[in-house]
């Protein structure tokens, strides 16, 4: 199989790069480096509360983020709140560059999948050999990640198969993004046959845990559960396999073998805040109370700075602690009482927004109030409860609600449904209402100056519903504005405003989307430095 990747030469010149490290010489250093490669536009940045907002309002070529451990808010903390929040976007290169080469801090920044991994201090030498090779593959697949980052998946997944080519210098990562769009797609059969060949080939490990997601969707559990063992034994460090494991026993019933199999994975892995609550959740289910209350302290201690922060392990630790009040001496059970205050105030003061929160807070004041006998408490609760989930838009279901604070084992695993292969059917099962309020965000985005979150908007607007003709037309639009002022992206962005006015070519149009059209065929004609400087027309709604 022929990768002529290496032979191609990367021109950094055009490339903008942010640079971001808590470390003053650090960040001159690797600034000179990145001078010396011919990169001179460079935007270097210490971690402060204004990182996330950059990354999101701008569109980077390379984001190399410095973690250092002793920073307040570390490097992989950005990089998880970035992963979180949909800021990573597949056309950008990210690389985590990091001081601490720790298996526990390794294996956590790999949970967020930057692209590369780099310990500091690092040579010039081997900071080009990583952006070279990470560069070479975002150009190689540039026109599918411009197509997931619009949002458009089948139009990914159909440029994906126009490359397949055993000449392509990423054919083999092309392959791979090729079958998780299938997986994205519900496709699982297609995703089964394609990975199957992937990893009996070239035993694969990526393409060994996609097979295994491939099979989930096909319900075939036990032929996951044996390849996610394989894995395990060939790579004891794959902790997403462990995850998917778990979830793997819990389907098939198997509550004991999914705790222990998160319980390895912790032990390897012990930053991660939602595999933390995973094995607090499964291990109550299984009457491990001392391991669901370690999990819980845990998350409580890890998410000081972290997205994951929330009013959720306080209140699993708080019921916990109420499950143990009818088997405890009076000594105890006024210590207990007290940490259970304590945990549910803390809650309340930390996320006073936290509506749900106060519900689930005033059920657990009830459930302690009926362990000890006092039935007038326990409405007086359970009544606070209901009267605020009346005033919420989402209300919480306090009767499952109250069985889960009981302990017992509950099928919170869901069965996915699986999208059919049609792609009409698949596109009548996409949300209109959704996709009607992702375009106004975009709208909003736009108005704002926001024009990187605008487009994201408007391609999350056509993934809920292709019919988006608005959402559609508007991206077409963003996208010829967008490369009317950056010459360095011209090209590959008026690929997608052609791609984005042939997806309205031959279909009906409300009078005001059909002139909308008319108009960006119109500018699409004229040379880019002839188009007016300003907006090329209002955005539909």
């Amino acid at each position: 199989m022929r990768n002529n990747s290496t032979d191609t030469r990367i021109d950094y010149s055009d490339k903008h790069v942010l640079l971001i490290d808590s470390s003053g010489n650090m960040r001159a250093t690797i600034y000179y480096m990145l001078r010396e490669l011919g990169i001179s536009n460079v935007k270097a940045v210490t971690i402060n509360d204004k990182v996330i907002p950059l990354i999101a309002q701008n569109d980077f070529d390379v984001i190399l983020l410095g973690h250092n451990a002793s920073d307040s808010v570390t490097g992989i903390q950005i990089l998880e709140e970035a992963r979180f929040r949909g800021f990573i976007k597949p056309s950008a290169a990210w690389v985590c560059m990091t001081s601490d080469s720790s298996q526990e801090v390794i294996l956590h920044a790999i949970d967020s999948q930057p692209d590369d991994l780099i310990t500091k201090p690092f040579s010039i030498e081997e900071l080009k050999f990583r952006l070279d090779h990470i560069m070479r593959r975002k150009q190689a697949l540039r026109p599918v990640d411009l197509a997931i980052e619009s949002g458009a998946r089948y139009q990914a997944l159909q440029i994906c198969e126009a490359l397949i080519d055993r000449q392509h210098p990423e054919y083999n990562h092309l392959q791979k993004v090729r079958g998780t769009l299938l997986l994205d797609l519900g496709e699982y059969e297609k995703a089964r046959e394609l990975f199957d060949s992937i990893y009996w080939e070239s035993r694969d490990k990526e393409a060994g845990l996609y097979l295994c997601k491939a099979y989930c969707g096909l319900d075939d559990l036990t032929a996951a559960e044996q390849l996610l063992q394989e894995l395990i034994n060939d790579n004891p460090l794959l902790i997403a396999a462990y995850d998917l494991l778990a979830e793997v026993h819990e389907k098939m019933g198997d509550l004991v073998q999914a705790r222990e199999t998160l319980k390895e994975a912790t032990i390897r892995a012990p930053l991660g805040i939602p595999r933390q609550m995973e094995l607090g959740r499964v291990a109550i289910q299984t009457q491990e109370m001392d391991l669901a209350k370690g999990a819980y302290r845990r998350s409580i201690s890890l998410g000081k700075n972290s997205c994951y922060r929330s009013a959720e392990p306080y209140l699993k630790l708080a019921n916990l602690r109420r499950m143990e009040v009818k088997s405890s001496d009076d000594n105890a059970r006024e210590q207990i009482e007290r940490e259970i205050d304590g945990l549910l105030i803390n809650a309340r003061q930390q996320f006073s927004s936290d509506r749900n929160a106060e519900v689930r807070a005033f059920l657990i004041r009830s459930q302690l109030a009926e362990d000890l006998g006092d039935e007038k408490e326990k409405e007086r609760f359970l009544r606070d409860a209901k009267l605020i989930n009346r005033e919420l838009d989402t209300p919480v279901d306090i009767g499952r609600e109250l069985l889960v604070m009981s302990g017992e084992a509950l099928p919170v695993l869901e069965k996915t449904a699986v999208v059919p292969d049609n792609k009409e059917v698949y596109v009548k099962q996409i949300n209109p209402d959704m996709s009607d309020k992702a375009n106004r965000l975009g709208i909003k985005h736009y108005l704002s100056g926001k024009v990187g979150l605008a487009i994201k908007s408007f391609g999350a607007a056509v993934d809920f519903d292709f019919n988006n003709h608005s959402a559609v037309l508007n991206l077409a639009q963003l996208f010829l504005e967008t490369a009317r002022n950056d010459k360095v992206r011209q090209e590959g962005r008026l690929k997608m405003v052609d791609r984005y006015l042939n997806l309205v070519e031959r279909v009906v149009l409300a009078p005001e989307q059909k002139a909308k059209k008319i108009l960006l065929k119109k500018y699409r004609q004229m040379p880019l430095a002839e188009l007016p400087s300003s907006s090329l027309g209002s955005l539909l709604k």
